[in-house]
């Protein structure tokens, strides 16, 4: 049984098609029977960000479940298998373990060391148990990934500065603006990220803020924390008339700002410049409004590239954070060894103990006239006898556990001993 991941990840697909198989939190109960239903996968969770979409799975047949895993991107995207073959990052076993540790750690991330990522996984993983999806393997390497995450943010500088995707947007607005006091400000989406962003500008000297979102009553909740104001989604392009500045980040599948609606409202503006900072994927803004006059549109792409900068500190960090990965795996994969072998020990032990308390119990009459001193010796004894007789092999069989000479032995001490797991 193998670990694998497939995927598309900002550092190996475009925007454009990261955006297509997208998979968002409503839709991921329907895409986690689809991965179940295909013959080849076992057990499998979901990691779909703005950064990622990436679909971790256990299987006996490697090369079945990576087509299968490619054919699932495929018709999400509706993309050929060789547009998507191109960008897919393939890893399995220790590469995929140490893979997903990295993405908990942050160190895939856009914004190195980002903090929402964790979150991320660990609400990737409650997903598919909840589908269940994630059996005792997965739930195992996702638990123990969360922990890794943790660890590497307590014991190193990884996560100092700014270092989250919601944090790096607000920077890179006021880098293009030369700083945000005074500015009017509107947040579209009040989820984490755009609770991020609105959080944020608390702290940035911004003259209003204003939050926009599906649910009025959450927009409502995140603008009375922020001291902003909430807007009906509906009046979106009516409030942009006034404000300097757009971030959005919504779980949207569609485009929520277009052309159409942004031309009647530039008129309006009288000649003031509009930045919109999108980060959602798929994004919020339609493509074409770049084309506008009197807008500009930065994405996730853009981020990318203003948060390489000034990151030398973290940087810095990043060959600890690697040793602490590589050590991670190797307990990982230690302990997933023994637990592989444990159910094989375990049976053992158990037919032993039960012919040693069959021979008792035969001699059972003769051991009637011994004293209670003379029958605990008998009980130690036989009980001795058993466990040295048993430490060598089981010894042995967990040295070379997980590999084909491990597989051999078991299989023998099951055939030998009549073992059932």
């Amino acid at each position: 049984m193998s670990v694998i991941v497939v995927g598309l990840n900002h550092r190996t697909a475009p925007l454009e098609l990261l955006e297509r198989v997208t998979v968002p939190t409503a839709g991921l109960p329907k895409g986690l029977a689809d991965l179940r239903s295909r013959v080849d996968l076992d057990e499998a969770v979901i990691l779909s960000t703005c950064m990622r979409t990436e679909v971790y799975a256990t299987a006996e047949r490697f090369h079945p479940a990576v087509q299968a895993i490619r054919n699932f991107l495929c018709e999400r995207s509706f993309a050929a298998p060789e547009e998507v073959a191109d960008h897919l990052t393939v890893l399995y076993d220790d590469a995929a373990i140490g893979h997903l540790f990295a993405v908990a750690a942050g160190l895939d991330s856009a914004v190195l060391g980002e903090s929402e990522v964790l979150a991320q996984v660990r609400a990737a993983w409650e997903a598919a148990h909840v589908e269940g999806a994630a059996g005792p393997v997965l739930s195992g390497l996702f638990r123990h990934a969360v922990e890794v995450g943790k660890r590497v943010r307590s014991e190193t500088a990884i996560a100092r500065g700014t270092t989250s995707v919601s944090q790096a947007a607000v920077a890179l607005a006021a880098d293009r603006l030369g700083g945000l006091a005074g500015r009017r400000v509107m947040v579209l989406g009040a989820g984490d990220m755009g609770e991020g962003m609105a959080v944020a500008l608390a702290g940035a000297g911004v003259a209003d803020v204003l939050v926009a979102n599906r649910t009025t009553t959450r927009a409502a909740t995140l603008a009375d924390r922020v001291g902003g104001r909430a807007v009906e989604v509906d009046d979106l392009p009516a409030a942009l008339a006034g404000v300097d500045v757009l971030l959005t980040s919504t779980g949207a599948s569609e485009p929520l700002l277009t052309v159409d609606d942004l031309v009647p409202v530039l008129p309006l503006r009288n000649g003031r410049e509009l930045l919109i900072v999108d980060v959602a994927v798929p994004r919020d803004v339609e493509p074409a409004v770049r084309r506008l006059g009197g807008v500009t549109v930065l994405d996730l792409d853009d981020l990318r590239d203003f948060a390489r900068a000034g990151l030398d500190l973290r940087r810095r960090e990043v060959a600890r954070v690697q040793s602490i990965i590589e050590e991670e795996v190797a307990d990982y994969v230690g302990d997933a060894v023994a637990r592989q072998v444990a159910p094989t020990v375990a049976s053992l032990r158990s037919r032993a103990e039960d012919i040693r308390q069959a021979e008792l119990e035969r001699f059972r009459a003769r051991l009637e006239t011994l004293d209670p001193r003379q029958r605990e010796a008998v009980e130690a004894v036989t009980r001795g006898i058993v466990a040295k007789l048993l430490h060598e092999p089981t010894v042995r069989l967990k040295d070379a556990a997980g590999t084909p000479r491990g597989d051999r032995m078991a299989d023998t001490l099951r055939a030998l001993f009549d073992l059932t797991e």
